[in-house]
């Protein structure tokens, strides 16, 4: 089974792209972020011709999660029990919650699309915000390895968080700025101290999965690697390969991210119906 990860920056700007690499490429499972838009508003029809089902969860023009998979969707949670809001306090006394975390269950693998806050600035009221997000999240993520043990899991998404050094074209470019902070770095390392393991770094994969669009980064190779895939070990046992797709960067109207993709040794429904390779 086949499955990326993928911040398309806006899914009604890219979906020709999006749509035309998952058949490129043969995933069976794409998360999404920061899909940019509300159920209505989701180009299904293209993702249905291609034959992808979605779930997603989408309340405005920004943020919004997704999967997009050819193979069944269960057990759908929109956002974690105890994910903190943000914003103006609405009219009960609750904080607005934000479409940045969307679950399903396939083939008895749960997987996680995540959009974790931005942050901002140091100074910003988003950053304690991001910080609490992932206090929440880890806290949530322990409870779920206690709860099914002998379910893979794997967090997958844009993490908004650089977790080394290596991990940005320029350490001293980012003194003083959010992705690299030590509170955000121990947020991350907070995953891994609960038992996930990075699927890409642990098999010695290396480069970046972001590059601003600004100031000619992507030529300069001027990048920030914040996109993961976090499993459990069960989910890390089954992962045979991983790669970054820095191709897609390229090109016409490009994501600032590209997909990360891992394939796991499970057997699809779809793999007697595909044709014979020799």
């Amino acid at each position: 089974m086949r499955v990326a990860t993928w911040n398309v920056n806006s899914i009604r700007s890219r979906v020709g792209r999006v749509v035309d690499w998952l058949g490129r490429e043969d995933v069976d499972v794409l998360a999404m972020q920061e899909i940019k838009c509300k159920p209505d508003q989701f180009p299904y029809e293209a993702f249905s011709e291609a034959g992808y089902e979605i779930e997603l969860h989408g309340l405005n023009q920004w943020n919004g999660v997704a999967f997009a998979s050819r193979l069944p969707m269960t057990d759908v949670s929109v956002g974690f029990p105890t994910s903190p809001g943000f914003g103006k306090v609405d009219d009960a006394g609750d904080l607005p919650q934000e479409a940045r975390a969307l679950g399903v269950t396939v083939n008895d693998i749960r997987l996680w699309s995540l959009y974790v806050p931005n942050g901002r600035e140091l100074d910003n009221p988003h950053y304690p915000y991001k910080l609490e997000w992932l206090a929440k999240l880890a806290a949530e993520t322990r409870q779920w390895l206690a709860d099914k043990p002998s379910q893979p899991l794997a967090l997958m998404g844009d993490f908004n968080i650089a977790p080394l050094d290596i991990d940005v074209w320029d350490i001293a470019a980012f003194e003083g700025h959010t992705h690299v902070s030590q509170p955000e770095r121990d947020a991350f390392t907070a995953f891994e101290t609960a038992g996930l393991i990075d699927a890409f770094r642990s098999r010695g994969v290396e480069g970046y999965t972001y590059w601003d669009y600004q100031q000619l980064r992507f030529p300069r190779n001027e990048g920030m690697r914040i996109d993961f895939v976090l499993g459990s070990k069960l989910f890390n046992d089954l992962v045979t390969s991983a790669r970054i797709e820095r191709n897609e960067r390229k090109g016409a109207g490009p994501s600032d991210h590209v997909p990360l993709v891992v394939d796991l040794d499970l057997q699809t429904d779809d793999d007697d119906d595909r044709p014979m390779i020799f």
